[in-house]
């Protein structure tokens, strides 16, 4: 049962600052007990030790003169079996204190556990417990969590296998928290995992993201969305994602005005009107960013007009 607690959320602490303590009567007791187990067992090993030094001298004495007649052979075999049980219940004795200093040992381990002290130098950013809260030995859930410097922070992610294959230490991202969703934050892959793990019945890759946080603004256990530029293109012709997906119900394509002729195998086409008409104009497609694509070739400019869906009679440019 917690008996005190001296570290509240946000408290700067240092390491082996003590936060809380659970009340050490139990632990005290079993150290007390097992105390006076282990003088016990230590008094009665000093008597056996004593018994035995005195059995070893009169056999010792006695066998030495085996040869002179001074004692009979009965009598000796009895004082050699006396010796070996001082022996053997000395041994027993000694293994008796050895499992008694362990088990007191165990006893004072678990006394000082009864201290919570934070194990570095910085700020706690959770306390999950409460005065008179009873501990579950075992328990998942830390007591205390206390971040080194929350100037440095570390957003874990995951990725596709799909994207993993594109990511590279280094690699800069950026990202927002659901608690400040206006907020754009920069940071950088420093870590890459080398083994999947499956996430909504899809292996994922983990990745760890390292960010500045000068002005405290993330918190430990924010929910990240992530964003990771694996390529870069600029001053280029773009064209919107709907575009490229958009092909007129049940309409021939004619070819480009431009002398293109007919689409070119394996490009795409986008559509645009020109002269009043949907025409197919086949592009060359570059970097996609989920939104936009890149358009590397094809009979295009700045500013036309790309059809991205139809309503009846009627086009959406």
């Amino acid at each position: 049962m917690i008996q005190a607690l001296y570290c509240a959320t946000d408290t700067k602490v240092k390491a082996g600052q003590l936060c809380a303590k659970i009340d050490p009567r139990p632990y005290q007791t079993l150290v007390d007990q097992d105390n006076a187990d282990l003088a016990a067992a230590e008094a009665r090993l000093q008597k056996d030790n004593a018994d035995l030094a005195r059995s070893k001298a009169t056999f010792e004495h006695y066998e030495a003169r085996e040869g002179r007649r001074v004692i009979s052979q009965k009598t000796l075999d009895k004082l050699r079996k006396a010796y070996e049980q001082t022996q053997t219940r000395t041994k027993i004795e000694e293994a008796s204190v050895a499992q008694l200093q362990a088990a007191l040992h165990a006893a004072q381990t678990n006394l000082e556990y009864t201290d919570i002290s934070s194990p570095i130098d910085g700020t706690v950013v959770s306390r999950n417990v409460e005065m008179a809260q009873v501990i579950v030995a075992g328990k998942e859930t830390p007591l205390f969590v206390v971040a080194e410097d929350l100037t440095a922070m570390q957003v874990n992610g995951n990725v596709s296998e799909n994207d993993v294959r594109a990511i590279n230490l280094g690699d800069k991202a950026s990202f927002t928290v659901e608690a400040i969703p206006n907020h754009l934050f920069a940071g950088a892959i420093t870590q890459l995992g080398r083994s999947s793990r499956t996430l909504e019945h899809a292996p994922t890759y983990d990745v760890v993201i390292s960010a500045p946080n000068p002005e405290l603004l993330l918190k430990p256990g924010m929910t990240a969305t992530i964003k990771i530029v694996v390529d870069r293109r600029d001053d280029v012709l773009r064209a919107p994602d709907q575009a490229l997906r958009y092909s007129p119900a049940g309409h021939a394509a004619p070819s480009s005005s431009s002398g293109a002729g007919t689409p070119l195998d394996g490009w795409p086409r986008v559509w645009i009107l020109r002269e009043g008409r949907p025409t197919a104009v086949p592009v060359q497609l570059g970097l996609d960013d989920g939104a936009y694509t890149e358009i590397v070739k094809g009979d295009l400019k700045p500013g036309d007009e790309l059809i991205i869906s139809e309503n009846g009679d009627r086009v959406t440019q």
